[in-house]
């Protein structure tokens, strides 16, 4: 087994928080949202998709380096991973139980955008991630509101 000396295990363990911990936090920011709307993806499962995309990716650049096309690898398969999370996310059992909906796809979009901003934590790009973060909860928030009055802005009247 591998042992680092106490300092670098020390400045290791600092790092990783540094970069786990805003995932968690963006994560669970976005999920609070999900989780306040009654979607089925919330809080704990944004919080981990997050904080498991940025472990994920700081592991893949830890070990593999910078250019040897390790992180390129680990971030197609978040990416790859992850649409399966967001496959079960979207379709969802109908009242007939043969069928299938497709339905919640925000959700499923917002599970995929939280593994992005985790990857780029992950990355050590905190401040990106945040500020994709503030974007995407804008979107959650006032996203509705703004396809309701763009749809009765260009709605045609009924005619007789």
């Amino acid at each position: 087994m591998l042992s680092l000396p106490l300092e670098a295990a020390e400045l290791r363990i600092e790092e990783l928080v540094i970069r786990l911990l805003p995932a968690l936090i963006f994560g669970g920011l976005v999920g609070l949202n999900r989780d306040l709307r009654g979607k089925p993806v919330g809080f704990r499962t944004l919080a981990l998709v997050g904080m498991g995309s940025a472990l994920i990716t700081y592991v893949g650049a830890t070990i593999g380096g910078a250019n040897d096309g390790s992180a390129s690898r680990v971030l197609q398969g978040i990416i790859t991973g992850i649409g399966f999370l967001g496959a079960g996310v979207i379709l969802q059992p109908s009242s007939d139980e043969k069928v299938r909906e497709v339905r919640g796809l925000t959700t499923a979009a917002s599970v995929w955008i939280v593994a992005c901003v985790g990857a780029a934590c992950g990355a050590g790009m905190v401040i990106e991630a945040s500020i994709v973060t503030v974007f995407v909860l804008g979107v959650l928030a006032f996203g509705g509101i703004l396809e309701r009055s763009v749809e009765r802005w260009f709605k045609k009247p009924p005619q007789n």
